[in-house]
C-alpha cells in the first residue's frame, strides 16, 4: 500500500468516526437529567497508522492492500469513551443500538467476561453511514467503552508488559488480575458512595 492509497483509504473512515463522535457527545449532554452530571469523563479518538495496518494484515496472513484492509480491519477508526461507572455504559451502548441509521457489525462484553488477565472493556463495532454527494457507504467505527478503574488498570497493565519478556509472567498475570478485580470493587463502593449522597 503507497502512502496516496493509504491515505486515500482513510478519508472515508475519518469521517466515519467525527459522525461517531458526535453522537457520542450530543448523547453525552443529553442522556441524563442537567443535575444527575454526564456519563462521559473524556473521549480519545484515532485512525490506524499505516504501519500498524500492514502488521495487521500480515499477522492474519494476507497481503496489505487496500481491498484488504477494508474487507479485514474493523478498527481501522477507533474511538475510546471513558465513563465513570458501568451503567453508564450500558446506557450509551442501548441509546446508541436505538439510532436507527447505525448497525452493530461485531460486540464483545468483556466487563462481564473479562479476559483471564484481569482486562475489563466493552468493544462495539459500529457500522456508520458516511453520505457522499451521489451515495452512501457504511464504514466501521469500533468505540472501546472503559470505567475511569478499567483504563487506568489497562494503561498501567501496557505498561508493565507491553513487548516485555518475562520470566514470572504468571506470577505477573495472578496479581494483575487481582488488581482489576480489586478496583472493580473500589468503582463498586464509590458508585453506592455516590447513590447515598
Amino acid at each position: 500500500m503507497t502512502n496516496e492509497q493509504y491515505y486515500e483509504l482513510i478519508r472515508p473512515y475519518e469521517d466515519a468516526m467525527q459522525v461517531m463522535l458526535t453522537r457520542l457527545s450530543i448523547l453525552n449532554h443529553s442522556i441524563y437529567a442537567r443535575d444527575a452530571g454526564k456519563p462521559v469523563h473524556h473521549m480519545q479518538n484515532r485512525i490506524k497508522d499505516k504501519r500498524s495496518m500492514e502488521g495487521k494484515l500480515e499477522r492474519i496472513g494476507v497481503t496489505d492492500s487496500v481491498i484488504n484492509a477494508k474487507d479485514n480491519l474493523m478498527d481501522i477508526a477507533g474511538v475510546r469513551v471513558i465513563c465513570y461507572f458501568q451503567e453508564e455504559i450500558y446506557t450509551l451502548v442501548e441509546a446508541l443500538k436505538r439510532q436507527a441509521d447505525v448497525i452493530v457489525i461485531k460486540e464483545k462484553d468483556y466487563m462481564k467476561n473479562p479476559k483471564p488477565s484481569g482486562y475489563r472493556s466493552y468493544h462495539i463495532v459500529f457500522g456508520v453511514p458516511v453520505h457522499a454527494l451521489d451515495a452512501m457507504e457504511y464504514y466501521p467505527v469500533e468505540v472501546q467503552f472503559r470505567t475511569l478503574s478499567m483504563d487506568f488498570w489497562s494503561s498501567m497493565e501496557h505498561k508493565i508488559c507491553y513487548k516485555k519478556e518475562r520470566e514470572n509472567k504468571e506470577e505477573i498475570s495472578k496479581q494483575l488480575q487481582a488488581l482489576s478485580n480489586s478496583l472493580t470493587m473500589i468503582e463498586e463502593e464509590m458508585r453506592e458512595y455516590i447513590q447515598k449522597s
